[in-house]
């Protein structure tokens, strides 16, 4: 199965959620998301994705209201998560990728948790549910989590020893986070990566150690579809393909 002609043109303008699959791939991530229980939702884009904006002012959205953010430049996705500051007016909120479609389970245990948290995603369940090939599990993040049931650590492309040493299941982070206003302070104070990027681990790592922050772990046992590169789109619009949706 390959790419449609327009499909390969909306690649093309690198905005990957608004990838059709008979409606924008970010459609159904957003009627998910009213499924698990929320009711507003930030988007956050760059200055040149005016699209994005017009499309869902074209549409109607009962469940959900539709607001936006501005990411002046593509500095890392702690400095994305800083630009929806002011939508989040000192309250919890959800942070997800707008690539990754997540089980509804996942969304909706993170939205009744009480305080911080992150969804992890057992990797034989990824193996065996989602689109992604098997030799790019081992490209993902991994959490360790300790005897509460809190995040102890993520580990960033763990090699095979390391994981050994990890207990069953092995849990994937896919970027599925619930953060309290701390995080926001955080993606201010941290320093670029090596590769010059602000990154949301780095932040999230400084509010365990600067803010005391926990964060309980949410393990699903279902798997995440992931729009990274264009050879994902087939198997991800199979997946998808007559599900009914509701905004």
């Amino acid at each position: 199965m390959e790419m449609s002609a327009e499909q390969v043109a909306a690649a093309d303008t690198g905005v990957k959620a608004m990838m059709p699959i008979d409606r924008p791939f970010l459609d159904y991530v957003l009627h998910d998301l009213a499924e698990a229980g929320c009711t507003k939702v930030c988007l956050v884009i760059g200055p040149e994705h005016g699209k994005v904006r017009d499309y869902y002012a074209s549409i109607p959205c009962e469940r959900l209201q539709v607001d936006f953010a501005i990411q002046e430049k593509p500095l890392g996705t702690a400095d994305a998560v800083a630009a929806a500051e002011a939508f989040a007016d000192g309250d919890s909120v959800l942070v997800i990728n707008s690539d990754n479609y997540y089980p509804l389970e996942a969304l909706r245990a993170l939205r009744e948790l009480d305080g911080s948290g992150v969804a992890v995603f057992d990797r034989e369940a990824m193996l065996a549910e989602s689109n992604i090939a098997a030799e790019r599990i081992p490209s993902f993040a991994v959490v360790k989590i300790d005897d509460d049931g809190n995040m102890e650590q993520i580990i960033e492309k763990p090699d095979e020893e390391t994981l050994n040493l990890l207990p069953e299941p092995i849990c994937l982070s896919m970027n599925c986070w619930r953060f309290g206003p701390d995080i926001f302070e955080a993606c201010r104070k941290i320093e670029p990566s090596p590769r010059g990027e602000l990154e949301l681990p780095d932040a999230v790592e400084y509010t365990m150690k600067q803010m005391h922050q926990k964060y309980k772990v949410v393990v699903v046992k279902a798997a995440v579809l992931d729009m990274s590169y264009r050879s994902d789109v087939p198997a991800v619009a199979a997946k998808l393909k007559g599900k009914k949706l509701w905004l």
